[in-house]
């Protein structure tokens, strides 16, 4: 049981590694492809600053 509850935890460290980053253009690229009703309010927030109106901070 302990080695299971280690390599779940590795498999989730390594998974949450490989997030894009946000505003990139691959992260702009995933957000449309996952449903708008899934999106949380911030992620609306940064898909409309970063990927519609592309600001330049």
């Amino acid at each position: 049981m302990k080695k299971v509850a280690v390599l779940a935890i590795i498999s989730l460290a390594l998974m949450t590694g490989c997030a894009p980053e946000v505003g990139s253009e691959k992260w702009c690229k995933a957000m449309d492809a996952k449903p708008k009703g899934d999106w949380t309010a911030n992620e609306v927030k940064d898909y409309a600053k970063h990927c519609v109106f592309k600001t330049n901070d």
